[in-house]
């Protein structure tokens, strides 16, 4: 009993994984989606192959770049508000911890507990880590959410050019005639092949997240071989 307690105890949450999942599946399926958009309305305009490829090849160092310099950017600035936070709760905390001990004993009160075992809870949380305590419950900033802006961006340009690769790859091998086709078919089993994976690691249902990546990978590539196919008919 007390051997299946602790193992339960140390259970690993899907919610531990979603900073690193999120990143990684958005620049995946960015990577799919808009390289392989991006091939397909070049080959339906009628371009040949050695213009098909020099495009994903473009498409896929330029997104990299991009997504991985996005992520820093954004995700710095999430940073760099937390830390202003953080800032302005230690110097609360320095002048006025009593003020600062009450706030937290409220929060926990509007969280169902007697005020009378709140304030115990506070005081004791302050005497161990005030500025912890403070940071996860009153500002929500905890080691989970904490913004990690080089992680971010490796992870997003990393897995936006593992998802972009596919594509080229295929239309490096592929003869020019049956390019669209084989570019629109290996990335669509790539959606579909990051849809489950991203279920599986996130606890999502497996079919509603294929589904929506599949659907929303399909009309892009769609819509953007319609343009191509409609400027290439202009030119």
């Amino acid at each position: 009993m007390d051997t299946a307690i602790d193992q339960s105890h140390h259970a690993v949450h899907y919610v531990n994984r979603v900073g690193w999942l999120r990143a990684t599946v958005l620049g995946a399926n960015d990577g799919i989606v808009s390289t392989a958009s991006l091939m397909t309305g070049i080959a339906a305009s009628g371009a040949d192959g050695q213009t098909i490829l020099l495009t994903g090849v473009a498409a896929l160092v330029a997104g990299a770049m991009s997504m991985a310099a996005g992520e820093y950017v954004s995700v710095s600035a999430q940073s760099d508000t937390e830390r202003a936070d953080l800032a302005k709760e230690r110097h609360a905390l320095a002048v006025q911890p009593e003020q600062e001990w009450a706030e937290l004993r409220d929060i926990y009160v509007e969280r169902g507990l007697t005020s009378d075992l709140a304030g115990q809870v506070a005081r004791q949380l302050m005497e161990a880590d005030a500025l912890g305590a403070h940071a996860r419950d009153e500002l929500g900033i905890s080691d989970i959410a904490t913004a990690r802006p080089v992680q971010a961006a490796l992870a997003s340009a990393g897995s936006f050019a593992m998802g972009a690769a596919p594509p080229v790859v295929v239309a490096a091998i592929a003869p020019a005639g049956s390019a669209i086709m084989a570019i629109v078919c290996l990335s669509l089993l790539c959606l579909a092949l990051l849809g489950y994976v991203g279920a599986r690691l996130g606890g999502a249902q497996v079919v509603r997240s294929m589904g929506r990546t599949l659907l929303w990978g399909a009309l892009a590539m769609a819509v953007t071989a319609g343009a191509g196919h409609l400027f290439g008919a202009a030119i």
